[in-house]
């Protein structure tokens, strides 16, 4: 059976159709900005899977409704010793081509988890 995807702009015209709601299946795919558009606008999405757009990771950190955006100090993630030569080589590369357009706390973060991810810790 063929998949249906559904863009943002197809949530749009369902909702100004007057749907509320939509059978999310496994032959049933919405693109990042569908799913966000659907939330935005109230429109249920019915499904058997936990509540998580289709390509985004499991992130308690961002997925709870009701948790306070907290972002964990450098502190308490560090490299290890051995480690911290590839999450500094990282860090300064990205440093160098974003610049301060980028949080350094929050750049700590996300490279210890990407290393974590990849069996690096």
């Amino acid at each position: 059976m063929p998949k249906e995807f559904y863009t943002e702009r197809d949530i749009e015209d369902m909702f100004k159709r007057g749907v509320m709601s939509l059978n999310v299946s496994e032959n049933v795919v919405l693109t990042e900005l569908a799913y966000e558009k659907a939330n935005k606008l109230g429109l249920k999405l019915l499904r058997n899977q936990p509540d998580n757009p289709p390509s985004a990771p499991v992130r308690p950190y961002i997925a709870q409704k009701n948790a306070p955006a907290v972002v964990p100090s450098v502190a308490s993630i560090s490299p290890e010793p051995k480690d911290k030569e590839i999450h500094t080589r990282i860090h300064e590369a990205v440093i160098t081509r974003m610049g301060t357009q980028l949080d350094p706390e929050l750049l700590d973060v996300i490279i210890q988890r990407v290393l974590k991810s990849t069996g690096v810790k």
